[in-house]
């Protein structure tokens, strides 16, 4: 098995797994923000699975990165710049992404202090940005042309 085989095997590994944790919140997050608040299991449950999912969307863009061979990484604000400037992901793909990182900051730092409101909203409207990352990657896995095609460009500028 080569090697862009396996990594997009694990890419859809990844795909599946951010399917359940979309499926899981989507399943479980009440109909009123109230309800959120005075439950702290189910809180603490959907702010994980959240912070699980955007996890997972960062590894997704940080084997692309690599395996497409699309440049230096510094930050995964430069894996997501890489992807923008390849043109894998467009520049609204990766505002979706970027802030979907500031968001698990937020629930991985300052978790005494969220919103749960603001929280709960942007859990609620986010999970469509969820699912246009998955079919954008599906897309791009399914056209390993443009995996090819892209390792043949960065070898040829690396020489």
């Amino acid at each position: 098995m080569n090697s862009t085989l396996k990594r997009k095997e694990i890419i859809a590994a990844k795909l599946q797994s951010l399917r359940e944790s979309i499926k899981f919140i989507g399943d479980n997050i009440p109909d009123d923000s109230e309800v959120l608040k005075n439950n702290r299991l189910l809180k603490n449950g959907i702010y994980k699975e959240v912070e699980f999912a955007i996890e997972t969307v960062i590894d997704i863009c940080a084997i692309l990165n690599k395996d497409l061979q699309l440049g230096k990484v510094d930050s995964e604000d430069s894996i997501f710049s890489n992807l923008e400037k390849a043109k894998i992901f467009d520049k609204n793909i990766i505002n979706i992404i970027t802030d979907m990182k500031k968001f698990r900051n937020v629930l991985v730092h300052r978790y005494i202090d969220i919103n749960d409101d603001e929280a709960y909203n942007n859990v609620n409207s986010g999970l469509i940005n969820f699912g246009e990352i998955i079919s954008k990657t599906e897309v791009l896995l399914k056209n390993n042309e443009t995996i090819e095609k892209h390792k043949n460009i960065n070898k040829k500028t690396v020489k």
